[in-house]
């Protein structure tokens, strides 16, 4: 990371964690330039930076002071409630600023193009934008290969539709798995079946047995921070899982959903080890930016590309070119990577602390994750999570059981979902002190 990267990250950290409070005066330029070893107009760009993204502001001859915020989301009354429920990013640390600058930056620049309809497979300089992008993921496609869509929740319903090479008719889905993706298959009655992985991962033994006799068409997998478990794939795994698909001629659709929260240079998605073009590579940029924007990729082997952008014209058209166009400006100026690192960092450090804060209790089993953005709470004893999550609720902690990530008719394992992402540093001992004690006061409940 630059200086002037890391400086403008962790004065911007400062800021939120309330190490400089409201009208509080900054650093001087020469204190942080010897902090960190950088020069003057390093730190000049860095807080001019800072002022444009409205978190302080100048006084001449005066220094840098932090501007007064809106606390009104942070003044929670005692008995707020603390969601453990949620998936989407926290709003705290949406870009608002910096994609309203995007947007209307993209109006200018593309004002002939933005009101009437694109292509199908989505903007062309976008396209060239994530062509790069990808890159850095391990992900080396050719920009036709490409196919912006609305969401990954669209590129789901266009690969469960379309016909595929194999000829194959069965979706192979993980159990538990993405509980959107479940309602999909089962209210179109597309043929679906699971397989259990659990937090050690999957029966590699049973899942080439099923890639062998099961007509599989595709295998959907979260190889990394698995949704709900939070748990991901090994290097290993991940080539053992290429090398299967190739095998038995079954496409694997790989949902990297949270991808930027991945901080291992080393950790590669199973696209990366695919020789075969059996992997389907999907990307989305709503969870790590906000839900609204509703912009996904698809990267789709070629045998595949005209078949799913003729399917995805047939849905919509096109997805929306302003997101796109924003989109564009966004990676394109350095803001992406920049918020990337922020949520990064956010969101290990609430994940180390809540891992820490069930760690303590001694007696709850979970899954030690230290970065992501959730794990879960297995419940080996006889006790209702009914009970749990009413008993919890009038302690204003909401959460919720697992049971929706299943298949109907699969055995459900008794799993709480534990999502950190909108839940804030202060609140997650505490929180997980209530979950521990309630779950020990319903082991000793009478039946």
């Amino acid at each position: 990371m630059l200086k002037y990267e890391q400086l403008i990250q962790d004065m911007e950290g400062r800021i939120e964690r309330g190490d400089f409070k409201d009208g509080h005066k900054l650093p001087p330029i020469r204190t942080l330039a010897e902090q960190y070893e950088c020069s003057k107009s390093t730190v000049i760009n860095a807080y001019d930076e800072l002022e444009r993204r409205h978190l302080i502001y100048s006084i001449p001859k005066s220094g840098y002071y932090v501007v007064k915020r809106d606390n009104r989301s942070e003044q929670q009354e005692p008995s707020a409630m603390i969601d453990l429920t949620s998936a989407a990013p926290d709003p705290s640390v949406f870009p608002y600023v910096d994609f309203q600058h995007c947007i209307n930056k993209a109006i200018d620049m593309y004002q002939n193009d933005l009101f009437q309809y694109g292509t199908p497979s989505g903007l062309p300089s976008l396209i060239r934008v994530l062509h790069k992008q990808l890159a850095n993921y391990q992900v080396f496609a050719k920009p036709h290969q490409i196919c912006i869509t609305s969401g990954i929740q669209q590129a789901l319903a266009i690969l469960t539709s379309m016909p595929f090479p194999n000829q194959k008719k069965t979706v192979l889905i993980e159990q538990p798995s993405y509980h959107l993706y479940i309602q999909l298959l089962e209210t179109y009655g597309v043929p679906v079946i699971g397989i259990k992985r659990t937090a050690q991962g999957i029966d590699f033994d049973e899942l080439e047995r099923l890639f062998r006799t099961g007509n599989i068409k595709l295998f959907y997998t979260m190889p990394r921070f698995h949704n709900p478990l939070g748990t991901s794939y090994s290097t290993r795994e991940k080539k053992i899982l290429a090398e299967l698909a190739e095998k038995y001629d079954v496409y694997i659709v790989e949902d990297d959903y949270l991808a930027d929260l991945e901080d291992d240079p080393k950790s590669d998605p199973i696209y990366a080890y695919d020789s075969s073009a059996h992997v389907i590579y999907l990307k989305s940029y709503s969870k790590i930016l906000f839900p609204g924007l509703r912009v996904g990729a698809a990267v789709v082997p070629p045998v595949l590309a005209d078949t799913f952008n003729k399917y995805k014209k047939l849905q919509d058209i096109d997805s929306s070119m302003l997101s796109q166009a924003a989109l564009e400006i966004y990676i394109q100026s350095g803001m992406f990577n920049r918020h990337k690192q922020k949520i990064q960092a956010v969101y290990k450090r609430r994940m180390e602390h809540l891992t820490r804060a069930l760690d303590r209790e001694g007696d709850i089993e979970f899954a030690p994750l230290h970065k992501g953005a959730h794990t879960h709470i297995a419940i080996r004893e006889p006790i209702s999570i009914t009970a749990l999550k009413e008993r919890l609720l009038k302690k204003h902690v909401r959460l919720d059981s697992a049971d929706t990530y299943y298949l109907s008719g699969f055995p459900k394992e008794s799993l709480i979902r534990l999502s950190i992402s909108n839940v804030k540093d202060e609140h997650i001992e505490q929180t997980a002190g209530l979950i521990a004690g309630t779950i020990r006061s319903l082991r000793r409940a009478p039946f």
